[in-house]
């Protein structure tokens, strides 16, 4: 995939779905046009044949296109039909490709960051007595249905469970696809009511399923009663139509949403191939209509768990105006186990995108943490020592810093050690040395002042250079 193509066009038509029940206009709580009712039945064509179809960017067209079944599975990749236990997963867990996003898969087997992402494996079947359908306990933090509220000013609202394509590694696979609808008129009515009766709650997470497989006039009339609560501040949307699902990203779906700012959208690409024409289109979309963005990858072992490959999706992130917001450990969810990573691996990524990377493009490993124990930050560790006097840290490259605490908490510092003694932590934290360099360190051998094998005077402290 050539990335540094000019971003492709994308529809914007009228976004709204077809009709269901004979209208489109249905209030919250009706079916969604599912691809159930629309495609499960329909041979997939060669997909070939379906890029040539002048309804490709249309977003609808792509929803009653979504492969849904085994049978439309195998007539894609004939090569599953030999794996009898994916219809035995397709069985258990939801299934929906779109037609674009099964069109961004360059090599048709596991190996492929999209492929594996999308379609079922027999190793979903795996299930340690460890894994749980909701191993958050989303549900046990619902004060009303569908509103779950874990953080003091921070409330989610699920509007959906549909979404475009059922993501192999979904947390939430006790819940999205089971049954493609929306949240009810009374559901939102009492989420709202909620809302107005806790204040403390400023931001508001639209979730589901994702958001934007709704119909505009549907999703705004859920943002606009969100907007309405007084005490909210920000209206976010978690959703993952930009990578799976770009033609929904339509004028009209963009200029409704500028309506209600501040909303922020969050978006989950986990590879740079999911970062198509199409999608750098939509992203571009967004961002020009004022709505910052953000990305939420997951940790998912051989997809992203290349610290090089995380380096280069986050690189591509920004330059298409995206935040690099979470990298999170994969839930203990059940299904999900052939995609958990050590932590260490995670700490291993962002102990190399350090130094590498700006800030501004290095997302927080978050692990979120079981019995709804909430999102708990990890980094590698860059404290090395703490004494009263000083504090040693390291930096990226594996430099030794000493850091001074102020003079008037600070006890007097231990006395020198042996002239004979190489300069280590200890002498680091009692402040009778300023630092310790690796030698061999290019940035350090661009100072003239550390191209000097030996010790160079620093205000009465000594900098140590080692092999």
């Amino acid at each position: 995939m050539d990335t540094n193509r000019s971003p492709a066009p994308v529809s914007t038509t009228s976004d709204e779905p077809p009709p269901s029940n004979g209208s489109d206009d249905a209030e919250p709580g009706g079916t969604l046009p599912a691809a159930e009712t629309l495609a499960t039945t329909r041979p997939i064509a060669d997909l070939n044949t379906l890029r040539q179809d002048p309804q490709w960017q249309d977003w609808r067209w792509q929803i009653r296109h979504r492969i849904r079944t085994f049978e439309q599975l195998v007539q894609a990749f004939p090569a599953l039909q030999r794996n009898t236990k994916i219809a035995e997963v397709a069985a258990r867990y939801p299934l929906a490709i779109t037609p674009y996003y099964l069109s961004a898969i360059q090599k048709p087997d596991y190996s492929d960051p999209i492929f594996s992402q999308a379609v079922p494996q027999s190793r979903e079947l795996l299930d340690p007595t460890f894994l749980h359908a909701d191993p958050l306990e989303e549900e046990q933090d619902m004060p009303v249905s569908g509103l779950i509220h874990r953080y003091r000013d921070r409330a989610l609202l699920m509007t959906t469970t549909m979404c475009s394509m059922y993501c192999r590694h979904c947390t939430r696979k006790r819940v999205a696809g089971t049954r493609e609808c929306t949240i009810s008129v009374e559901q939102l009515r009492r989420a709202t009511e909620y809302l107005k009766a806790h204040p403390e709650i400023t931001d508001v997470i639209l979730s589901g399923g994702d958001p934007l497989t709704m119909s505009t006039s549907l999703l705004e009339r859920i943002v606009q009663a969100v907007r309405a609560v007084p005490s909210v501040e920000i209206i976010r949307i978690g959703t993952r139509t930009p990578v799976v699902l770009p033609q929904r990203i339509t004028d009209e779906l963009v200029r409704m949403l500028a309506k209600y700012h501040p909303v922020w959208i969050n978006t989950h690409f986990n590879h740079p191939q999911e970062l198509t024409p199409e999608s750098r289109a939509a992203l571009a979309k967004l961002a020009n209509a004022g709505i910052p963005l953000g990305n939420q990858s997951v940790l998912l072992r051989g997809i992203n768990d290349d610290p090089r490959v995380m380096e280069t999706l986050c690189r591509r992130l920004v330059r298409e105006r995206v935040r690099p917001y979470y990298l999170f450990q994969c839930d203990l969810v059940r299904g999900v186990e052939h995609f958990r990573t050590p932590i260490s691996r995670g700490i291993e990524i962002m102990e190399y995108l350090r130094g590498r990377l700006s800030g501004l493009a290095i997302p927080t490993y978050v692990v979120d943490a079981p019995h709804g124990g909430g999102k708990l930050p990890l980094l590698p560790n860059y404290i090395v020592s703490v004494s009263p006097t000083h504090t040693v840290l390291r930096n990226f490259e594996g430099m030794l810093i000493n850091y001074p605490e102020p003079m008037v908490s600070a006890s007097r510092p231990e006395p020198p050690p042996a002239a004979s003694r190489s300069p280590g932590v200890w002498e680091l934290a009692t402040g009778h040395q300023s630092a310790i360099l690796p030698a061999g360190n290019r940035r350090l051998q661009r100072r003239p002042a550390a191209r000097k094998s030996a010790a160079a005077s620093n205000n009465g402290q000594q900098t140590f250079l080692w092999a």
